[in-house]
Parts: C-alpha cells; sequence; structure tokens
C-alpha cells in the first residue's frame, strides 16, 4: 500500500514520542523585517543526529516484524539517511549496514560507524550505492531503508508538519527544502488534513530540480545530471510515494541557487548562531530570493546540519563572495618604491582588509614602468564594496574586477 493517512501521523508521532526531540521554532527577527511579518526558523539540525532523517528511518524499521529484522536493515546514503539509519538501528537492536559513495564526508562516515552501522564504500555516486544496497538485500535478507520512497518514512517525516502546527497554530507559509520529497510529502499532508488554507512550498536546488521535470511530465522523471552543493536534496528522481502527495497537497516548488544557498548559509550562521548544510538552508535561501512572495507567518524548515567542516569554510567563502563581501581586483600602479604602499594606504582609508596580494611584474600588455596587483579585499557588503571601487578610481588607479 502506497498511501499515508493522518491515523500513519498520529501513530509515528506515539511510536517516535521518547525518540525524538521536539526540535524548536526560533524566531527571526532579521528575515522577518525583510518578509513583513513574523518569520521563525524550525531547527530540524538540532534534532538527533543531527537531521530530521532518524523521524522516517525509526518508524519504518520499528514497523518491521521481528523476522524482518532478524536479517537486519541495509541503506544507501552520503550523510543524513545513513545516520538517521544507524542510529535507528541501534535503538531497535537491529543490524545497519550502510552502503555510501567514494569521497563521502569523513564526518559523516565516522558519526554513522559511531552509531553501530557497518559503512561500506562502492562506486561514485548513490545511484549506484543505491545499487549495492539492493544487491545485498537480495543476496542476504536484510530489509533496504529507503530515504523517502515508503509510506512508513514519510509518515514518520510527516511529524515535523503536526509540530509546526502545534507551536505555530497561525502559520502561513511553510517553506522545505525539498529532494526524493519525503519531508515535503509529510509536511504537506499533515498541513493539508489541519490547515489546508496554509501554502507549503518545497524548495529545490536549480542543479537537481527533478520537480519541474517531473511535475511536467505528470509522473517521476530521471535528470540526466544533477550539480549542486547541497548534496541533502540532490535527488536525481523523486519517489513515487511523495511524488503524488506532493501533487496533491503542496502548492508548488522553486529553485535556489548556489549563490543563494551559500548566502543564507552564512546568514543563518551569522545572524541565527545556527550551524546548518546547504540543503538545510535551501528554505531560507527561497525566502531570501523573493521574501514578497511568501504571507507571514512563515516557518522555514532548517533540515539538517550535518556539514562536513572543509565544505563549510568553501561554502562560507563562496557564500560572503554572493553577498558582495569579497572583492578581487587587478590594479596597475607605477612600478617605483612606496607603489605597492601608496595603494594598501587608499585601501585602509575606506575600510577594506586586504586578505591577499600578488604581484604580476611581466604581460603583454604591461608597460616596462607598470606593475599589476592582483588582491583579495574583504569588504561589509555591496554598498561598501562600491565605495571601495569608486575611491580607487577617483584615486587615477586602473581597476579591473575579477573572479573572488
Amino acid at each position: 500500500m502506497n498511501t499515508v493517512s493522518m491515523a500513519d501521523v498520529d501513530a509515528a508521532r506515539e511510536l517516535l514520542r521518547d525518540i525524538v526531540h521536539p526540535t524548536p521554532l526560533e524566531d527571526s527577527r532579521w528575515l522577518a523585517g525583510r518578509v513583513g511579518g513574523p518569520v521563525h526558523l524550525k531547527c530540524e539540525n538540532l534534532q538527533r543526529a543531527g537531521s530530521f532523517k532518524i523521524r522516517g528511518a525509526y518508524t519504518r524499521i520499528a514497523r518491521l516484524s521481528e523476522p524482518e529484522r532478524a536479517n537486519g536493515v541495509v541503506a544507501a546514503s552520503a550523510g543524513n539517511h545513513a545516520q538517521g539509519v544507524a542510529l535507528a538501528a541501534s535503538l531497535l537492536d537491529t543490524r545497519a549496514t550502510v552502503f555510501m559513495p567514494e569521497g563521502a564526508a569523513i564526518v559523516k562516515e565516522k558519526a554513522t560507524r559511531a552509531y553501530g552501522a557497518d559503512v561500506r564504500f562502492v562506486g561514485s555516486s548513490i545511484d549506484e550505492s543505491l545499487l549495492a544496497a539492493r544487491a545485498f538485500a537480495a543476496e542476504t535478507g536484510a530489509v533496504l531503508i529507503h530515504p523517502f520512497d515508503h509510506p512508513d518514512v514519510v509518515a514518520g517525516q510527516a511529524t515535523v508538519g503536526a509540530e509546526i502546527l502545534e507551536q505555530c497554530p497561525d502559520v502561513r507559509t511553510i517553506l522545505v527544502g525539498t529532494g526524493g520529497g519525503g519531508l515535503t510529502a509529510g509536511i504537506g499532508l499533515a498541513v493539508h488534513h489541519h490547515r489546508p488554507d496554509v501554502r507549503v512550498v518545497g524548495v529545490q536546488a536549480e542543479g537537481a530540480s527533478s520537480f519541474a521535470e517531473s511535475f511536467k511530465a505528470g509522473r517521476p522523471v530521471v535528470l540526466e545530471r544533477m550539480s549542486t552543493m547541497a548534496d541533502g536534496i540532490a535527488v536525481g528522481c523523486p519517489g513515487d510515494v511523495p511524488f503524488g502527495m506532493i501533487q496533491q497537497h503542496v502548492k508548488s516548488v522553486v529553485t535556489v541557487s548556489e549563490e543563494s544557498l551559500s548566502r543564507a548559509l552564512v546568514l543563518l550562521l551569522e545572524r541565527a548562531k545556527q550551524v546548518v548544510e546547504p540543503a538545510g538552508a535551501a528554505a531560507v535561501a527561497a525566502l531570501l530570493d523573493d521574501p514578497e512572495a511568501y504571507e507571514p507567518p512563515v516557518v522555514a524548515v532548517l533540515s539538517g546540519g550535518n556539514i562536513d567542516p572543509l565544505l563549510l569554510l568553501r561554502v562560507i567563502r563562496h557564500g560572503m563572495a554572493a553577498a558582495g563581501r569579497y572583492l578581487g581586483l587587478r590594479v596597475r600602479v607605477s612600478d617605483h618604491p612606496g607603489g605597492l604602499a601608496q595603494l594598501l594606504n587608499e585601501l585602509a582609508g575606506v575600510d577594506a582588509n586586504v586578505l591577499d596580494v600578488v604581484h604580476q611584474r611581466t604581460g603583454a600588455s604591461l608597460s616596462i614602468d607598470e606593475v599589476e596587483i592582483a588582491l583579495q579585499v574583504e569588504t561589509r557588503g555591496p554598498e561598501h564594496r562600491r565605495r571601495v571601487l569608486a575611491t580607487l578610481e577617483e584615486s587615477g588607479y586602473s581597476v579591473a574586477i575579477s573572479e573572488s
């Protein structure tokens, strides 16, 4: 049976009562100012195992019979689902095997192992890992725990929607990051049942927008390629179970760029003090892109916080560049003592922080008494960036903007 009812959701809530944390709903004044009304952050990044995935994974495994659980469970994941399955299986005294693609984040691998799962690396993509997991299930009798395409999983994820309605009874819009669709379908079901007037909006990365093509075709369609930093929502094809539910209960699905994801992640760190992964920032990215499109009170779901520290460093830099906080410059100066010092003094005068300086003394376009200086400069935002450029040009420098 591929349908999910509110009775299933209510049963999942009871099942999860002592297992998951009812995650906080935090007010966000800085977003409210942009939207023109209350905005709240549903912090599933603070959930056990770092994301909402434990809800669906535990519900699915707990509903297996003893004979089914006897052979263990198996999953394929590069991150959040792996940790959710591993933790749920350990809580239910069930053996878990997780297939991960080569190159999966070390921090996620270690966390999955720490929860007691046997981790195996296969292939370079989730699709290849999933094939290996299916083969393992056929060979051993282990039950495959799909990350989103099963009614029990969707029922577990739907408990997020039920919590939102209790925590924010007057909510008008809910934004949620969308990959395979399990969380979005679950929230859509729970919210539509109790408050059909509330608008639920799915948010996908532009480089992995499987729902756009699927909606056109009227059925789940496989993307030919994907490219996004938001691996938590990088799913090439919606699940059959969530797809039908999203068609029925979710008002729209929008997309956000990599720049928007980065900017949202940085702002969540700076303003909300919330550590999220790129997929977990998707709802806020959509809100920043078009704040007037969503009627308040708005709830933005922060779906997960499991981010590799090295990726976090890269995303922060990318996000600061997207927000106009980094400025790459190539400036020609006279090649004489004090030339560089004079340029740096000009930048100091407008409070621009120089991060990197590189000299280039040779080039076909450079005259014999010129040197080109490549600089990476930190600014306070777009307005300050414009003031830095204007100051250099007014001082007579030849300035070209380069990639930050």
